[in-house]
């Protein structure tokens, strides 16, 4: 089976191709992530980022997670993978955001001021699909406004949102089941896993 055959048969009418365009030109792109909906962008892309911390109407002092599809691809973008981070990420299978302490090759937007960063591996098929297309970390911010409550699912995102992206992807529209954010964690100095977000 072609690749592209593939994506028609999986990803219903969203053309993946077409996606990786808008995202190469600096859009916005609403899509299902591996946990709830969110508002993405090229994470590498200053521009694409701050336009949306803009939408959103979000501080840029709260920086938004990063979606990469392998460990390999988050080596590019983290000075250091503890051995026994990496561990737990290929076994772990609930959706797993770690900070990282060192970002790099990242622009400053997509960092905390103290250059750390909140990056997760994706399990789910399309992301993986979409981000190894694209080849780049994909931001994921929850498709809402800020202090607005995030959407469980497609229905609950506001018009707002929904006309303030470049595409709007097809994948999972109908779903009705209810979706939570991932649990946010961090390895500390005494190599311990310490819960920033159950």
């Amino acid at each position: 089976m072609m690749k592209t055959d593939f994506q028609q048969l999986i990803f219903g009418k969203d053309n993946l191709g077409n996606i990786t365009t808008i995202l190469e030109s600096g859009g916005l792109i609403l899509y299902p992530t591996d946990t709830i909906w969110g508002i993405g962008c090229d994470a590498t892309n200053e521009k694409a980022v701050q336009s949306i911390f803009d939408l959103k109407k979000r501080s840029y002092d709260k920086p938004f997670v990063l979606l990469v599809n392998s460990i390999e691809m988050l080596k590019n973008y983290v000075e250091v993978v503890h051995p026994k981070i990496e561990t737990l990420l290929m076994h772990h299978v609930q959706p797993l955001t770690m900070i990282y302490d060192h970002a790099k090759n990242l622009p400053s937007i997509s960092q905390d001021k103290t250059g750390s960063v909140a990056i997760r591996v994706v399990q789910d098929s399309f992301c993986k699909e979409l981000i190894g297309q694209f080849g780049k970390p994909l931001i994921a911010s929850s498709a809402n406004i800020s202090d607005k409550p995030f959407p469980a699912n497609f229905g609950g995102i506001s018009s707002d949102v929904i006309t303030g992206v470049d595409y709007v992807v097809k994948w999972k529209q109908s779903e009705k089941k209810l979706s939570q954010p991932s649990v946010i964690a961090k390895f500390s100095e005494k190599e311990e896993l310490t819960f920033l977000r159950e």
